[in-house]
């Protein structure tokens, strides 16, 4: 299987991870031989509820027995379809109640780039460094690396770079600035919070100019960051709200929301300004419902925020640790040597246990348990990751 799929599967890079699934269930990933690992990577933010949980796959399979894809999104009324739109309208705040369903996270941002330039008339983008919005063209166009950006030159035009937390860039959002695209926490830098009424300031010199807010809650929603949204904490509302990853409870489904009033320029002066065949399919949105359901009724925002502190007091006085970063089970383990970042990796993985690093930070491992994870399995995961940082 791994000789096949080194052959046949075109690969990310020269040293994929290799790890071979054989079947998924609750907090555990499965190997060919049937040894279980705790999945604390969530699959980057995505496996929230875990692996199979009956109430998604419930509704899922319900679904299936209705219909498949019918056409093309946005023509036929769909039931899945009109019922997320209406919970996320019920949900999230006043503003935010018009939703345009995507298959990915890097669609739904580049249909809000989109949506910025044509509403307001103008050309440029404000994004941040370090921030990762996802691979596509104009996704990629916001990175500001050029070791990754270099072999897509050239790059979308028009796209302007802050330092996140820089009060003093601020400024430079502009009566020519269609939008600021920005993460409420940054995730591939590390898991780099807010500074106090940072995201606010950003807001305000958005309104002053008429530039719109994009947030990017691709990583940061759907409960991860101890709210359905990370932005609901800092006293502001986007323009623009973009959600996946978890969004689709381990379906592929993306979004970007915003009012009925600046998503109208889609629809005419040309009309079909915006098209996807896939997205929004019935399965994901489905599934979505079912995760927003499970998220609500087991209250697991209000638990990632005690497990953060669980976690925190737990593995923060290990002498290899130099802080854990992070809000709800959206955490960064920052070591005190930095050159062991992939054995202790690898150790985890030799005691069972899944854990990651950053695109743009070496010094922290990822840690994004899921957050329907138990008492129980809070002290297991504590207990492996406590021998992993014993590795030497």
């Amino acid at each position: 299987m791994k000789s096949s799929f080194l052959k046949y599967i075109a690969q990310t890079s020269t040293s994929p991870d290799g790890f071979e699934v054989s079947r998924a269930d609750g907090i555990y990933l499965y190997n060919q031989e049937g040894k279980p690992f705790i999945d604390c990577n969530s699959g980057i933010a995505v496996s929230s509820f875990g692996h199979n949980h009956q109430v998604i796959r419930k509704a899922i399979l319900e679904q299936l027995d209705l219909h498949l894809h019918t056409t093309v999104y946005g023509e036929h009324v769909q039931q899945s379809q009109v019922r997320l739109a209406e919970k996320l309208a019920q949900i999230l705040p006043e503003g935010l109640d018009c939703s345009y369903f995507t298959n990915s996270g890097t669609e739904a941002v580049e249909g809000a780039l989109k949506l910025a330039r044509k509403y307001t008339g103008r050309y440029e983008i404000i994004a941040c460094r370090k921030a990762y919005h996802g691979s596509t063209a104009g996704a990629e166009s916001l990175r500001s690396d050029f070791m990754h950006t270099a072999g897509a030159r050239p790059l979308v035009p028009g796209i302007k770079h802050i330092d996140f937390n820089s009060f003093e860039d601020i400024a430079k959002i502009s009566k020519s600035t269609a939008a600021v695209i920005l993460e409420p926490i940054q995730g591939e830098a590390g898991v780099i919070l807010p500074e106090k009424n940072y995201l606010f300031e950003i807001k305000k010199r958005c309104e002053a100019v008429g530039a719109l807010m994009i947030l990017d809650e691709i990583q940061t929603g759907m409960g991860r960051t101890g709210s359905m949204c990370a932005f609901e904490k800092e006293n502001i509302r986007p323009d623009i709200l973009l959600l996946a990853k978890a969004f689709g409870g381990g379906l592929p489904l993306g979004t970007f929301i915003s009012s009925a009033e600046i998503m109208q320029v889609f629809s005419n002066d040309p009309p079909l300004g915006h098209l996807t065949t896939f997205g929004g399919h019935p399965l994901s949105c489905a599934a979505s419902l079912a995760a927003i359901d499970i998220l609500e009724k087991d209250k697991l925002a209000e638990r990632a925020n005690v497990l953060e502190n669980i976690f925190k007091e737990k593995i923060s006085s290990h002498p290899s640790v130099k802080e854990i970063r992070g809000r709800g089970l959206m955490l960064a383990i920052e070591l005190k040597q930095p050159q062991q970042l992939i054995q202790i990796v690898k150790a985890c993985r030799g005691n069972g246990l899944l854990v990651d690093w950053f695109l743009f930070n070496q010094n922290s491992i990822r840690f994004y348990p899921p957050l329907i994870v138990s008492d129980e399995e809070v002290n297991l995961i504590c207990e492996k990751l406590l021998k992993s940082l014993d590795f030497n």
